[in-house]
């Protein structure tokens, strides 16, 4: 290719460069009004919803020497502590026998009780009612679930009380779910409680009549929200057969009664994404403490998760399963209620941290949302300017392939729109994130480079105030392109789906790796022909063990960084108390490796760049600390304003841990450089 024409080419892409970063500054002041509205949605639903497992609260109740007393007991100390609700569960035979509304016998039971010899070849299950009120309420329940099931249902008298026979096992009868208990209810309701039903998907076929009964009985007591049982909503099984989760999602909408989404299941329970799009996402997002935590953690520790998963991660719902505990020591058996109410009720408990933070004990409501004017055409502009940002970096790499790139990712992401439009909003999101960083990062490596230039030629260098002034300069320019993402980011997973956590920001593991990468390789390959010289001379170079080891390291390091990231992540006791510490003193947690590592390591490289050329590596790791930013903005179920303090808390420590390693370095430096030249024979390092 002759001169004018490489000439001509740059001059063009200087042209399209210019229109590619106009349309990505369009796209951020697009992604403004998307980002208010995010905003104002966080500020609603501020109250606090505590919920009791009332299966627990009976079992519970089985181990005391008067059950009905110690239910009863417990429901008061129970709201006396801020606990306005309880769970119910769709009912067994053993959950009616734990509440002493009926009792249940197997054939040698039976016989047992008549004195009789057990007929053989018969198994049996005999059920007791306890009264008339318990007969009369839960004969047609019992009757329709089992015949339901082509069980025969016969009538059967003991002791001038009445039962059924069911002519099945003993162990197939306690299987069978049925509705919930009605007297269960009334008596949660009589006694002030809010209800919160647990459905599951077992009893199918799906039953329109009986479901729409069910559902109007609960509007009746008050119910507001449903919660579901196992790994599938009701009317999943027969979704494809039969539409039934349209037909579910219509009940609920006709009597007005929403869902409960429990967070951090291992797995999301089957259909609930298009029941609760089918809900006009009337969905809050609910925290479930297990039975072994209720028991085990300390009160101020139980305290500490409910005040961050209701400020951190916009959870509103608070599950409390309760349990036996069994005290070998002591030839006793206790529970878990009083230190329940303990992490609530006490000082400084649950009930206390979150009202010192804003929120209220009350019925958990969903957000409230708003759509901006023009809200289509605003996410186009933003998608287009994603589509513009991504072509930016791979124009710098490739300059001739700046416009083509631009029509490349603008046509692949239009037909893969056609295919999925969430597919495409978080591809883009992605890309944005990694693009943005890695230009960012390629753009300090040039200035590092030009400074580096202008000190070799002075002859005393910059002093010590100038290169200080260089370093902080490139830190937050640096940081302000990074967060040029963060519009795009919450601009394109703009929808309540992102903040309810039933979509997620996807491709975590690429982001926090394939800017490193590409820094690295840009650094190596773009940047001078010195690099590629050295490059090709550490490939002619003779592996040693020295090499070897170092390789190790480099791969236990990575491998330890991808532990580290994303939301399975693990943390030492060590991190977790000053996790803590930091949550104490500041209110809003920095992330640790932004402000501990890899901000401060930022900082200090741009500072060692300018003389020493190895120190690079230092500003590569920095990308650490980059990264992290744009995923904690990442992470949509965070509210805002606590990932914007998140961040600036992260910043600000990390340029003052930067500094005081600048001031270090100053103190050792010609010890150091002393003891370098004289290991490699030579008297100048650069």
């Amino acid at each position: 290719m002759e001169e004018w024409q490489i000439d001509l080419i740059k001059k063009w892409n200087g042209y399209i460069k210019r229109l590619l970063w106009i349309a990505v500054f369009l796209g951020v002041i697009a992604a403004m009004p998307l980002g208010y509205s995010r905003w104002m949605m966080e500020k609603t639903s501020k109250q606090i919803e505590f919920i009791f497992d009332f299966r627990d609260l009976l079992q519970i109740a089985s181990y005391q020497p008067n059950p009905e007393t110690f239910v009863q007991m417990q429901l008061v100390s129970m709201q006396e502590a801020g606990i306005t609700t309880m769970s119910v569960y769709e009912s067994t035979l053993n959950d009616l026998l734990l509440a002493g509304r009926l009792n249940i016998y197997n054939e040698s039971q039976v016989a047992l009780l008549q004195q009789n010899i057990p007929i053989s070849n018969r198994n049996f299950t005999y059920v007791l009612f306890a009264g008339e009120k318990e007969e009369n309420t839960l004969r047609p329940i019992i009757k329709k679930r089992f015949n339901k099931d082509n069980i025969n249902v016969s009538n059967w008298t003991f002791g001038g009380r009445s039962g059924l026979i069911l002519e099945t096992s003993i162990e197939n009868a306690l299987i069978k779910t049925m509705e919930p208990d009605p007297l269960s209810l009334q008596l949660i309701h009589d006694e002030g409680f809010r209800i919160i039903p647990r459905i599951s998907d077992q009893d199918r076929p799906f039953d329109q009549e009986a479901t729409e009964r069910m559902l109007a009985n609960f509007q009746k007591l008050g119910v507001k929200r449903i919660l579901f049982d196992g790994n599938a909503v009701k009317g999943f099984g027969d979704q494809i057969e039969k539409r039934t989760l349209y037909s579910f999602g219509d009940l609920l909408n006709k009597y007005n009664i929403g869902l409960a989404a429990i967070e951090n299941l291992k797995n999301p329970q089957s259909g609930f994404e298009t029941l609760a799009n089918l809900v006009e996402y009337n969905v809050v997002r609910l925290y479930s403490l297990s039975e072994n935590d209720a028991a085990a953690l300390k009160p101020d520790v139980i305290a500490d998760r409910f005040l961050l998963a209701a400020k951190d991660r916009n959870v509103r719902m608070f599950y409390l399963n309760g349990s036996v505990v069994r005290n070998q020591d002591k030839s006793e058996i206790t529970n878990s209620l009083d230190n329940v109410y303990k992490a609530i009720a006490s000082p400084n408990g649950a009930k206390d941290k979150i009202s010192s933070v804003g929120f209220s004990t009350g019925e958990a409501k969903e957000f409230e949302r708003s759509s901006p004017p023009g809200n289509k055409l605003l996410r186009a502009v933003i998608a287009l300017g994603a589509v513009a940002i991504i072509a930016l970096l791979i124009g710098t790499f490739f300059p001739v392939l700046l416009l083509p790139a631009f029509f490349l990712v603008l046509f692949g992401s239009v037909a893969l729109y056609l295919y999925s439009s969430a597919l495409v909003e978080q591809g883009l999101a992605l890309g944005v994130g990694i693009s943005t960083s890695t230009l960012a990062m390629i753009w300090s490596m040039k200035r590092v480079d030009i400074y580096s230039r202008k000190y070799g030629k002075l002859p005393q260098g910059f002093s010590i105030k100038r290169r200080l002034e260089i370093s902080v300069f490139l830190f937050f320019v640096t940081t302000l392109i990074t967060l040029l993402s963060t519009p795009f980011v919450f601009g394109l997973l703009s929808d309540i789906t992102y903040n309810l956590r039933l979509q997620q920001f996807r491709g975590v593991s690429v982001l926090h790796t394939a800017p490193i990468a590409l820094v690295s390789l840009y650094t190596v390959f773009f940047m001078s022909r010195s690099s590629i010289m050295n490059f090709q001379k550490i490939l002619r170079s003779p592996i040693t063990v020295v090499w070897v080891l170092a390789a190790l390291a480099i791969g236990a390091v990575g491998y330890y960084y991808l532990s580290r990231t994303g939301n399975g992540g693990t943390a030492s006791s060590l991190e977790m108390l000053l996790r803590g510490t930091m949550e104490q003193f500041f209110g809003v947690r920095p992330r640790t490796k932004e402000f501990l590592i890899a901000h401060p390591l930022l900082l200090l490289g741009f500072f060692l760049s300018i003389r020493y050329r190895a120190a690079r590596v230092l500003i590569i790791i920095g990308t650490i600390g980059q990264l992290s930013i744009i995923d904690t903005f990442a992470h949509l179920h965070t509210p805002l304003y606590i990932s914007g303090v998140r961040v600036l808390l992260g910043l600000g420590l990390g340029l003052i841990i930067g500094l005081i390693l600048i001031g270090v370095w100053k103190l050792i430096e010609k010890r150091i450089v002393e003891g370098y030249n004289i290991w490699i024979g030579t008297e100048k390092w650069k």
